[in-house]
C-alpha cells in the first residue's frame, strides 16, 4: 500500500511539474523582451508595454539600460528580442553581420541643437566645443547639417562624445558650448537656463530619422505572428500618444520635472511610425556624406514593414 501511495504521489508531482513548466514556457513564449533607454524617444514602446500590462496575449518585458553601448551589447548578443535604439547604431550592427531588422520609427522630429546663450548663429560655433552622444547618431548628422548652414564642417569645431545625462550640466559649467542629444536632455538645458534652441531637427532635415524600433531576425523568423502583432500594437500605441498621454507615460518611466517634459514634448510626435523608403534613403545619403559609413545597409536588407 505504501509503495502504491508513493507511486501515486510521484506521478502527481511529475504531472504538476510538467503543467507548471508548460505554463512557464507558454508565458515565456508570449513575452517579447525589448531594450530601451529612459528617454522620451522611447515613449511609444513604453506606452505599448503599459497598454498590454493587464491584457492577455503578448506581453512586453522592458529591459532598461543606462547607455547605448550596454543596450547594443544586449541586442547584438541576442539577450533581448529587440530594442528602441539610435537607427544609425542599428545600421552599423546590421552592416557588421548582426541579424536585425528595423520595423518602425521610434518617433518623428524631437531633436534640437542646444547652444549657450551667447551663441546667435551657426557661424558662432567656429572654434567651439560641441557634444554628441555617439558618432553613429542622427545628432551627429544634425550637427553637420547645422554647421553647413554657415559653410562650416566638423573640422572647424571640437566635437566630443558625452553621456546624455552629462550634457546639460556640461553646458551650464562652460565645459561645452552646445550639444545635440536624445530628449529630454535638450529640454533640461533650456529649463536650467544654460542654453537655448538654435535649430530644431525639422528646420535642418525634414522627416529626419533618429531612433528606430528593431527586432532580431531570430524573433521575427521563429515567432512571425507575435512579431507582426507586436509591431501593430506598437504603432497603435504611438498613434495614441498625444501630448497629455505622452506626458503621463513619461512621468511613469522617466525621472523628470513637469517643466522639462512640457518643453521636450513640444518638439516630438509619435504618430505614423512607418519607415518609408524615401526617408531611409535620405538617411543613407547623409550617413555617407558625413562619413558615418561608406556601405550602410539598403532599405530592402534592413527595413521590414508590417
Amino acid at each position: 500500500m505504501k509503495r502504491r501511495i508513493s507511486a501515486i504521489l510521484t506521478s502527481l508531482g511529475l504531472t504538476l511539474s510538467l503543467v507548471s513548466c508548460g505554463k512557464t514556457a507558454e508565458s515565456a513564449e508570449k513575452t517579447v523582451k525589448i531594450a530601451y533607454l529612459p528617454i522620451t524617444h522611447s515613449l511609444a514602446v513604453l506606452k505599448e508595454a503599459q497598454d498590454l500590462e493587464n491584457q492577455s496575449g503578448l506581453k512586453v518585458e522592458l529591459v532598461k539600460y543606462g547607455s547605448w553601448n550596454e543596450l547594443l551589447d544586449a541586442l547584438n548578443s541576442g539577450r533581448v528580442d529587440g530594442a528602441s535604439v539610435l537607427i544609425e547604431l542599428a545600421m552599423k550592427s546590421k552592416q557588421e553581420g548582426i541579424g536585425i531588422k528595423a520595423v518602425a520609427l521610434g518617433h518623428r522630429d524631437g531633436n534640437v541643437i542646444i547652444v549657450s546663450n551667447d551663441i546667435e548663429t551657426a557661424a558662432d560655433l567656429k572654434g567651439k566645443t560641441f557634444a554628441i552622444p555617439h558618432r553613429q547618431s542622427s545628432h551627429n548628422i544634425l550637427l553637420n547639417d547645422a554647421l553647413a548652414t554657415a559653410g562650416l564642417t566638423t573640422d572647424d569645431i571640437n566635437v566630443t562624445e558625452l553621456a546624455p545625462t552629462e550634457m546639460p550640466s556640461a553646458l551650464a559649467s562652460g565645459q561645452i558650448d552646445g550639444y545635440c542629444v536624445a530628449e529630454p536632455f535638450g529640454a533640461m538645458g533650456v529649463s536650467l537656463g544654460a542654453g537655448k534652441v538654435l535649430f530644431s531637427s525639422e528646420e535642418l532635415w525634414e522627416d529626419s530619422l533618429c531612433c528606430g524600433l528593431v527586432l532580431t531576425d531570430k524573433f521575427i523568423d521563429e515567432r512571425p505572428e507575435d512579431a507582426k502583432s507586436f509591431v501593430e500594437k506598437y504603432k497603435e500605441a504611438g498613434n495614441s500618444l498625444d501630448k497629455e498621454t505622452a506626458k503621463e507615460t513619461a512621468k511613469k518611466y522617466l525621472s523628470q520635472t513637469d517643466e522639462v517634459l512640457d518643453i521636450s514634448l513640444q518638439w516630438i510626435s509619435y504618430s505614423n511610425l512607418d519607415i518609408t523608403e524615401d526617408t531611409y534613403n535620405t538617411l543613407v545619403e547623409k550617413v555617407k556624406e558625413y562619413g558615418l559609413s561608406d556601405t550602410p545597409p539598403t532599405y530592402s536588407d534592413f527595413v521590414k514593414n508590417y
